[in-house]
This record gives structure tokens, sequence and C-alpha cells, in this order.
């Protein structure tokens, strides 16, 4: 098995699949991977993150950062994934919904309409879709709550280069 798992992003709309060969893996445990990675294409202010992938919970969190480290925001991806053991290699696949919590405060649900459009599509499933409803459900009552930022403390901190216990 190699040290390094293999990691994919694969997209829907637009449909691609790549791999995320520069993003270095800081953890990984049962249900956890945290990685840190630079923008695959340019952004205006996006450069940077570190992203937190809850595999049981079927959500990657990421920190979104610009070139001077100011948090532009929680980028929060409802996924789906799968991992084959012998290659070590690790498909997340987007399941459209996404939430982004400012340092404001605010929060937006955006790209519910591409989940629509995929259903009618066929890209996804009636099963997928009562997934990442499913789950979208369970990160908001988590973010509601308070609860989620505050228990990601320790990987983003990851993210900067201290220890995780």
């Amino acid at each position: 098995m190699p040290d390094k798992p293999t990691l994919y992003r694969k997209r829907l709309i637009p449909n691609e699949c790549i791999r995320l060969d520069q993003d270095e893996v800081l953890l990984r445990r049962d249900n956890l991977l945290v990685t840190r990675w630079h923008t695959i294409r340019p952004k205006k202010d996006l450069d940077h993150g570190v992203s937190c992938f809850l595999l049981d919970k079927g959500w990657k969190i990421s920190r979104f950062l610009t070139r001077e480290d100011e948090l532009i925001c929680w980028y929060c991806d409802i996924i789906d994934w799968t991992l084959d053991p012998d290659t070590d290699t690790y498909i997340f696949t987007d399941l459209l919904a996404d939430v982004l919590l400012y340092p404001s405060g605010s929060i937006r649900v955006v790209d519910l309409d591409e989940i629509a459009d995929a259903l009618e599509q066929k890209l996804l499933t009636q099963a997928q879709v009562c997934l990442c409803m499913r789950r979208l459900n369970a990160l908001l009552q988590e973010i509601y709550a308070g609860t989620l930022l505050p228990s990601l403390e320790a990987y983003w901190k990851a993210g900067n280069g201290a220890a995780v216990k």
C-alpha cells in the first residue's frame, strides 16, 4: 500500500474527475481525512486551504484562505466517497449541495438547483438525492447548534503546521 493515498475529486456538473496530486494529507483516521491544498485553478481571492473529510457524515468542510492567510469562508460540500483498499485510492463525489459559512456569521445554502438538474439528467439517482438531502439536513443542524466549527478547530490548526492529538 502506498505511503500517501491517491485522492480524486469527482464532479457531476461540470462532469470531471481530477486527481488531487498536490494535496498534502495531514491526518488520516478511521472516518477522517485532513488535507492541505492550493487551488487547482487560480482564483481572484482564494489561494489555499485545509479540508476535513468527515467520511462517516458525508461532508467535506474546507477552510478557504487568501494568499495572506485571511479566512474567506468555510465551504461545506455534501459528498459521497469510495475507497479502493488495494490501491489506497479515494474518489470523493460532490453531491452538489453546498453550505458557505462566513466569518460574519451569515450562512448560504447553494446549488440546490443543480441537484434538480442532475436528477432530471439522470446524473444522480433518487437514492443519491435522498442521501444528499439527509446529509445536508444533518450538517445544517450542527451549524445551527453551533457545534460544527468548534469540533474542527484542531484540524484547522494542523493545516498551519500544528500537531493534532
